[in-house]
């Protein structure tokens, strides 16, 4: 039991942890974090296959943590769906390292690891460089720089010719309506 236990504790904690080559926002401001983010484009996982119009929403929890809700449109099944997590510090406040969870007690990296100077867009991974998001406050971003983000990321080791360029184009149902909407 105290070997398991001991394992258990390794393999979670290396879920908390920094790629090689990146480094988290120091000086990061949760407050200005705080809100809607769009995502831009992703490189490809499971839990978000297949979806469009996907956004996260960032608010402060009454325990000190971050509630986090995300969104989007399944295109196959023609559905909005929802996934509803939290989120604390892993070192400091002022450090864009995060650990967040959907699933019960099992955490993973969210590393805010670029920021723009008004925190209009943001570049994210987790524990490894299979994981990018390129996030912004709205739904689209100047080609210029959403260019010399890819190559910088690209540049960093991530596989930029493999990035999901999200779809905004559908109007997500309000915050007060079931998740699993049908399309309207």
């Amino acid at each position: 039991m105290r070997c398991f236990l001991i394992v258990l504790v390794f393999a979670l904690g290396g879920c908390v942890g920094v790629p090689e080559g990146i480094e988290p926002v120091k000086n990061f401001d949760a407050t200005r974090y705080l809100g809607k983010w769009y995502e831009v484009a992703r490189l490809d996982h499971s839990f978000e296959r297949g979806m469009q119009n996907v956004t996260a929403r960032y608010s402060v929890r009454k325990d000190g943590g971050i509630n986090v809700i995300n969104r989007g449109f399944d295109v196959k099944s023609k559905k909005w769906n929802e996934a509803e997590g939290k989120a604390y510090f892993v070192e400091d406040r002022n450090t864009g390292h995060l650990k967040v969870s959907f699933f019960g007690p099992f955490y993973g990296s969210y590393i805010v690891f670029q920021l723009g100077e008004d925190y209009e867009y943001a570049l994210v991974t987790s524990t490894n460089k299979s994981y990018f998001w390129l996030l912004s406050r709205s739904p689209t971003i100047d080609r210029e720089l959403k260019g010399r983000l890819v190559t910088q990321v690209a540049d960093l080791g991530f596989d930029a010719q493999a990035l999901i360029f999200v779809d905004h184009s559908k109007r997500q149902p309000s915050a007060n309506q079931t998740e699993g909407l049908e399309d309207e």
